[in-house]
């Protein structure tokens, strides 16, 4: 339901209010005003809005008071939500999720954590690994989305992660060095500008280069093609 629609909703809703409330003849009203509109019947489509914004509301009051946890964008972007990570790492860290996610759903479940912990050579429990996920399953859902292992490497890098549970273990055994990489804690707001305005240089350093390499490409594959075509005219003469 707009928000139109519900605004109209509820302003007929304290007409028929203050007309029950102040008018002295239920005859002169009816001659002086038209007849309200009567509520839609239950099962409608404004009574399934109504449900719907019900829940909704039910649903804020619930993550204001803790009881629940709000739900994430759809839309992942790993360059903004972890910025302290260069193009080439993410990319880096992309290719080794996709390595251990043999399902290819986008999710690194219990078995597929189990296996991954034993190609690294460090092994873990079946509590052990419903521990690892569990530190940074943010949608209680059992398992590791490519964000959540993300999440894994900033802690690592920010040193949020004990030294000996297996999630250190999982970023120190992944051949990635997160530490080049890592957050630097700001010391004050100037510190922190001047982190971001260089972070955001890199990126878009980052991308010139991708950029240069695709016109290098691009230039290489033209003289092939040139000298492919130099060639075929010659014996065709």
């Amino acid at each position: 339901m707009s928000s139109e629609e519900l605004a109209r909703k509820l302003q007929r809703r304290l007409q028929r209010g203050e007309a029950q409330e102040g008018c002295p003849e239920p005859a002169s009203l009816a001659a002086a005003a038209p007849e309200p509109e009567r509520e839609p019947p239950a099962g409608t489509p404004a009574a399934s809005a109504d449900a719907e914004l019900s829940a909704q509301l039910s649903r804020r009051l619930h993550i204001n008071e803790g009881a629940a946890r709000p739900r994430r964008c759809k839309v992942f972007n790993p360059y903004t939500e972890f910025p302290e990570f260069s193009r080439r790492l993410i990319k880096d860290l992309e290719s080794k999720f996709k390595q251990y996610d043999a399902g290819r759903d986008g999710f690194i479940d219990l078995m597929e954590l189990k296996l991954m912990m034993e190609k690294l050579g460090a092994p873990q429990t079946h509590l052990g690994l419903k521990s690892m996920i569990k530190e940074v399953d943010e949608d209680l859902d059992g398992k590791l989305s490519f964000r959540e292992f993300l999440l894994i490497f900033h802690k690592a890098a920010a040193g949020e992660l004990q030294e000996e549970s297996g999630l250190m273990s999982l970023a120190k055994l992944s051949e990635i060095d997160v530490a080049l990489e890592g957050v630097k804690g700001a010391k004050n707001f100037f510190e922190a500008k001047v982190q971001a305005l260089a972070s955001a240089s890199k990126f878009e350093a980052e991308l010139k280069a991708e950029r240069d390499e695709r016109k290098r490409e691009e230039e290489k594959r033209r003289i092939r093609q040139a000298a492919f075509r130099e060639l075929k005219a010659t014996f065709s003469t």
